[in-house]
């Protein structure tokens, strides 16, 4: 079996292949540092526990793979991984038939690792309304493919502090 290697186009070629793409599907395009929605999951009675409400075990999942999306996906790397997750306060329950949104943004890079915050909103499919279920921080660290992390590259810092820029000053952290 061949595998195919795919180059990152620059110059004019990232300009005609930009025209031609949906505005969405260009990562550079996607303003990290601002809460975006990350995944869409509905609370299932395979998701419930003892009392009636969502396992918390299955939201911590949840917000761990909407984390590894999010970092993967700002980093241009599937080479992620969990290294913290910080308190997690359950503000309110979930039934079966909700729907969970887990937002997020990336707060920090570093040379390693990328600091994210994650929140999780239950969805009213009636009005519309959204409840804050839970929010974290989180760091991701990426990895070679022995194991051990490797920094991030400079066009990453880049990207990051061009979209720090663009936020209000009562913003930036």
């Amino acid at each position: 079996m061949s595998e195919t290697f795919i180059t990152k186009p620059t110059g004019e070629n990232m300009k005609k292949i930009e025209d031609d793409l949906p505005r969405e599907v260009i990562s550079e395009k996607v303003d990290f540092t601002k809460m975006n929605l990350i995944s869409t999951h509905i609370c299932k009675t395979s998701d419930i526990g003892f009392h009636g409400n969502l396992f918390g075990g299955q939201l911590l999942a949840w917000l761990d793979e909407a984390g590894a999306a999010l970092s993967a996906e700002f980093a241009e790397t599937g080479r992620i991984v969990t290294k913290y997750m910080s308190e997690v306060n359950f503000q309110s329950p979930v039934r079966p038939g909700q729907i969970i949104r887990i937002y997020g943004c990336v707060k920090k890079v570093g040379r390693t690792s990328l600091t994210i915050a994650v929140e999780a909103r239950r969805r009213s499919i009636y009005n519309g309304t959204q409840k804050p279920v839970c929010k974290c921080d989180m760091v991701f660290v990426r990895i070679d493919g022995d194991g051990d992390p490797v920094p991030i590259p400079p066009h990453i810092h880049y990207k990051f502090k061009k979209q720090q820029s663009l936020l209000p000053d009562n913003e930036k952290k």
